[in-house]
C-alpha cells in the first residue's frame, strides 16, 4: 500500500505536473515517456485503491471468519493477493497509453501529450472509460463498505455475547481488552471508509457529471468546471496519502518501529560522543 502510494504520488503531481510545468522540453516531455507516466499512475491508482480492498478484506477474515483466517491470513497469503493484484491493475491500465498523441513538435520530436480527439466520442472508448470507472473507485466503494458493515456486525454481536457472559456485578466496572481492541477496530473501519468515500466522491460525480454534459475542453484555467476537475483530482491524489497513514498509524507494531528508526540517530551520536 506504501509502495502503491507513494508512486500516485511521484508519477501524479511531481512528475505530471510539477516536473513537466518548469521543465516543459525535457526528456518527460517527450510524447511515448508522458504516455508511460500516464499508465504508470493509473496503474498505481488502482493498486492503491485494490490493496485497501484486499487489506480491508484480510481484516474481514481475521475478525469474523475463524475457520478461514489460519489459512488465509499468512505471509504466503499476502505475496500472492499482492502479486495477483499488481499484475492485473499493471495490465487494465494498459490501453491509457493508447489514448494519449502529441501536443506539438520540437526538432522532429513528439513532446507533450494530450488526449485523441475521439476519446470522448468513440463508443469503445466511452465504454473502456466506464469499465475503468467501475473498477476504480466505484465497485471497490461498494466492497470496502459491505465488508467494514459485516465486520461492525460481528463485532457489535461478539460485545453482546461476551456481556452476557461475564456479567457485571454491582459497583465494580470490568475492563475488557478485547472489546477495547474492537471498539478501536471500529473506528478505524469508519475512518477508513469515511475518508475514502469524502475524497473519492468529488471526482466520482464530476466524472458522471463530464459525460451527461458533454464537456470536451475547458474554456481557461478560471473555468469553474476546470477548476472543479482540479479540485477532484487533488482530493483523489490525497486518498492515496491518508489510507496508509492510517492503517500504519494504528499497528503498534509500526509505532514500535517508527520509534526505534528515530532514536538509532541519536544513540549513534550518543555513542560516537562518548568513544
Amino acid at each position: 500500500m506504501a509502495v502503491a502510494d507513494l508512486v500516485v504520488v511521484i508519477t501524479g503531481p511531481i512528475l505530471s505536473v510539477i516536473v513537466l510545468y518548469h521543465f516543459p522540453n525535457s526528456f518527460l516531455s517527450i510524447t511515448p515517456v508522458c504516455s508511460l507516466i500516464a499508465v504508470l499512475h493509473n496503474a498505481a491508482t488502482v493498486l492503491s485503491v485494490w490493496l485497501t480492498v484486499t487489506f480491508t478484506f484480510d481484516r474481514f477474515v481475521a475478525i469474523c471468519c475463524d475457520k478461514l483466517k489460519t489459512k488465509y491470513c499468512s505471509e504466503k497469503t499476502a505475496a500472492v493477493v499482492v502479486g495477483t493484484v499488481s499484475l492485473l491493475g499493471c495490465l487494465v491500465s494498459l490501453p491509457w497509453y493508447f489514448t494519449r498523441k502529441q501536443y506539438y513538435i520540437f526538432d522532429n520530436v513528439p513532446m507533450c501529450c494530450t488526449i485523441i480527439s475521439n476519446f470522448f466520442t468513440s463508443p469503445i472508448w466511452e465504454a473502456f472509460e466506464m469499465f475503468d470507472r467501475v473498477l476504480t473507485p466505484y465497485f471497490p466503494l461498494l466492497l470496502i463498505l459491505l465488508l467494514n458493515a459485516l465486520t461492525v456486525r460481528r463485532i457489535l454481536s461478539s460485545r453482546k455475547v461476551r456481556r452476557g457472559l461475564q456479567g457485571h456485578s454491582k459497583g465494580k466496572k470490568h475492563k475488557d481488552l478485547e472489546m477495547e481492541n474492537r471498539r478501536k477496530s471500529i473506528i478505524l473501519l469508519f475512518t477508513i471508509s469515511g475518508s475514502f468515500v469524502l475524497l473519492w466522491m468529488t471526482q466520482s460525480v464530476f466524472i458522471i457529471y463530464r459525460r451527461i454534459a458533454d464537456i470536451l475542453y475547458f474554456v481557461s484555467s478560471t473555468d469553474p468546471v476546470f477548476i472543479k476537475e482540479r479540485t477532484s483530482n487533488m482530493l483523489q491524489l490525497l486518498s492515496s496519502c491518508t489510507n496508509t497513514f492510517i492503517y500504519t498509524v494504528n499497528q503498534t507494531k509500526f509505532r514500535q518501529e517508527l520509534k526505534k528508526v528515530v532514536k538509532y540517530p541519536l544513540n549513534l551520536i550518543v555513542k560516537l560522543v562518548k568513544s
